[in-house]
């Protein structure tokens, strides 16, 4: 009787303190070689076991994402992908694993005009409605998740987007960026990477837009959310977090947004503050 008492109570608890954790892959829970390192995994399975709603929220695409959630333990909740383009509700076992429960597309045609007048040697890739991807110029990248076709141009501006993305080899990112405030973009949200990448989604959509989504249908208060980034297109969710954290290395502005800085990758930051949760 005791014993079903106190599980009453510690059940009881865990709902009371539960947190929803939105956590950046690159930079964060993995470092610039894709490596998680062991504090990362198990610190992630602690606050998984503990009871938190913990949510990958990255720019990399759905199959980019399963395998991070995957290593985090996380058999069953959500997952912010494509810079909040696509959310998914994950359910290990059954129907491949998840199910899209939100997709945000866009008109990629105006973005990719005023983007080639402007970085005419630029390489540009799009993810569709249908998680395929699309390329010019032979454009890869493991962020994809899946192998990019080859298209012209042309085919690009006729596609519905989730993602675009684009990425010049004869610019820095400070030019890149430069470029691309210049161009004056409409109608879509965008974020500068570290090098000279940039990741377009459709107005309105980033990774805190995502997580809000999860956050209404799990019932849980913004004041219980806790997210770790270090690139500038976490910005939105570190502030739209009740404590936003920024990785050590991040630069200056994502610093800015958060309310905290973490130790940088290399030294498992984001371990830290996982277990500051339990």
């Amino acid at each position: 009787m005791t014993t079903a008492l106190n599980a009453g109570i510690d059940d009881q608890l865990i709902t009371m303190n539960r947190k929803l954790i939105g956590l950046d892959v690159d930079g964060t829970l993995v470092d610039h070689y894709g490596h998680m390192s062991p504090a990362i995994r198990e610190a992630g399975a602690a606050v998984v076991g503990a009871g938190h709603e913990v949510v990958v929220a990255t720019g990399r695409s759905l199959g980019a994402t399963l395998p991070v959630v995957e290593l985090l333990g996380v058999d069953q909740g959500y997952a912010v992908c494509s810079n909040g383009g696509v959310v998914v509700q994950i359910h290990a076992g059954a129907n491949g694993g998840y199910t899209v429960i939100d997709r945000r597309s866009f008109d990629p045609a105006p973005a990719l005009r005023a983007l080639r007048h402007r970085l005419p040697n630029a390489k540009y890739a799009l993810e569709d409605i249908e998680g395929n991807f699309l390329s010019t110029e032979r454009f890869q990248d493991a962020s994809f998740g899946v192998e990019a076709r080859g298209v012209s141009f042309g085919e690009l501006l006729e596609a519905e987007a989730v993602r675009l993305v684009v990425f010049s080899t004869d610019s820095t990112a400070e030019e890149f960026g430069e470029a691309v405030e210049s161009i004056g973009l409409h109608g879509v949200t965008y974020s500068v990477g570290w090098t000279a990448w940039l990741d377009i989604a459709a107005h309105g959509v980033t990774k805190a837009s995502g997580l809000e989504h999860v956050r209404s249908l799990l019932g849980i208060e913004r004041a219980d959310t806790v997210c770790i980034g270090d690139g500038r297109n976490d910005i939105e969710m570190l502030q739209w977090a009740g404590r936003g954290v920024a990785m050590g290395q991040a630069p200056d502005e994502v610093k800015a947004a958060a309310d905290e800085v973490a130790a940088p990758v290399e030294e498992d930051g984001a371990a830290a503050i996982l277990r500051s949760l339990l």
